[in-house]
């Protein structure tokens, strides 16, 4: 907890303060915590109104928590939006701060990306690759491997991936889970059978496409929302060639030399979104970090950061 002075002890005992100790309380020490915004606001609002000596109090490391999400007040004063040793960010609904976590999330989720691209591009290569040479003979061997590790990157870049709408990121999520289902069904049950691989039992049947599919509708959805928010041209032509090239194939309507030339032109355009994600500063894929904390509230603290906000505004 923080070190007061003497003279601001004393002043806490007036009838004045005794309404806002509980909260005050409540906002640094118990599991409902809220986050930053309310930190200075309530706190510091209150104090103005009699308890002047508060305005020059800083605090340092008070922990604010928020459901799974752990935020701190680093030493802050009223007004300020700069933190002693980095930078803060004003959000919706207060300022916010990187943590470590955070730059922890943005590489993992990168990450993913970056073993969807290499996987992918790697598999789609055998397509290319005359089949007396060597190293494309390796890539068909081992292709079913490679679908599966892009899928288990896409696993994970759409676990940490930052969406503000939550039932959007979880159908995502939940395509994800039905296209890596419809997959090792497919294997098992089919393509095994006839001793064949997954990704060559599915270019031989292409009706198999319904049930590997919602895998890549999960992958388009993934461009789509990095496309939208950023907008990057090679995100927003994926979210055409992806569906599109998996509908020709699936309806027969694609010739092969059209299904190549798509086909490549996915793989070029999946290097180039791989790997501008690494030249993205960490907090373009945080986003607004207020907006997650206060998701993560419960109703009632909802409505008491609201309220605070709007006073602060009124004010």
């Amino acid at each position: 907890m923080a070190v007061f002075t003497s003279s601001t002890l004393a002043t806490l005992h007036s009838p004045e303060t005794a309404r806002i100790l509980p909260l005050f309380h409540r906002i640094f020490s118990g599991d409902h915590a809220v986050p930053l915004g309310v930190c200075q606001s309530t706190y510091l609002t209150a104090c103005s109104r009699k308890l002047s000596t508060c305005l020059s109090i800083q605090w340092s490391h008070l922990p604010c928590r928020s459901g799974s999400r752990s935020v701190m007040c680093k030493a802050v004063e009223q007004g300020s939006r700069e933190r002693f040793n980095g930078t803060m960010y004003d959000g919706v609904y207060g300022p916010w701060t990187i943590e470590p976590s955070d730059i922890r999330e943005v590489i993992l989720y990168r990450s993913g990306l970056v073993t969807v691209a290499t996987s992918f591009v790697l598999a789609a290569s055998a397509a290319f690759i005359p089949e007396d040479v060597h190293f494309g003979g390796f890539l068909k061997q081992n292709i079913d491997f490679l679908y599966f590790t892009g899928a288990g990157g896409l696993g994970l870049s759409l676990l940490l991936i930052h969406i503000y709408v939550a039932p959007i990121k979880r159908f995502l999520q939940a395509l994800w889970a039905l296209g890596v289902f419809g997959s090792v069904v497919t294997f098992l049950n089919l393509a095994k059978p006839l001793d064949e691989g997954l990704v060559q039992y599915v270019i031989d049947n292409p009706v198999a496409i319904w049930f590997v599919g919602p895998l890549f509708a999960a992958l388009t959805g993934l461009v789509f929302k990095e496309g939208l928010c950023y907008g990057k041209l090679e995100a927003g032509v994926l979210t055409f060639i992806i569906p599109g090239l998996l509908l020709g194939h699936l309806t027969g309507l694609m010739e092969d030399g059209a299904k190549l030339s798509l086909l490549a032109l996915w793989m070029a355009l999946f290097v180039v979104f791989a790997g501008r994600k690494f030249q993205q500063p960490i907090k373009d894929d945080i986003g607004d970090k207020s907006i997650f904390i206060f998701n993560d509230l419960s109703e009632e603290e909802k409505k008491t950061l609201l309220q605070k906000l709007e006073e602060k505004t009124d004010g």
